[in-house]
């Protein structure tokens, strides 16, 4: 089983509207497997940071879960909307025992 971890660090002020963003994303589903997503953000640390994290059974399955997910019209457009609300990311896979 694996979570992967994509953290997005949201310029000053903008988090409301990245928040709007994925409330929106997942009312139409928008996301690979809505059933293990879970979307966190910062309550102490580096500020207006935004964390998804999804589990897997195996990196295939991530994998596939992307180029499904992000492969759709709708994706793509929303992704557009995002993209100027962020200064920087970065992804981490973890692996449970």
């Amino acid at each position: 089983m694996y979570t992967v971890r994509d953290v997005f660090h949201l310029k000053f002020g903008k988090f409301q509207e990245a928040k709007a963003l994925f409330d929106e994303a997942k009312s139409k589903e928008m996301f690979p497997d809505m059933s293990s997503l879970r979307i966190l953000s910062d309550f102490t640390g580096h500020s207006y940071r935004l964390i998804l994290e999804m589990d897997h059974n195996s990196l295939a399955d991530y994998e596939k879960s992307m180029t499904e997910g992000m492969g759709k019209g709708d994706w793509k457009a929303w992704y557009e909307k995002f993209k100027p609300l962020v200064h920087d990311s970065y992804r981490e896979i973890l692996k449970k025992w």
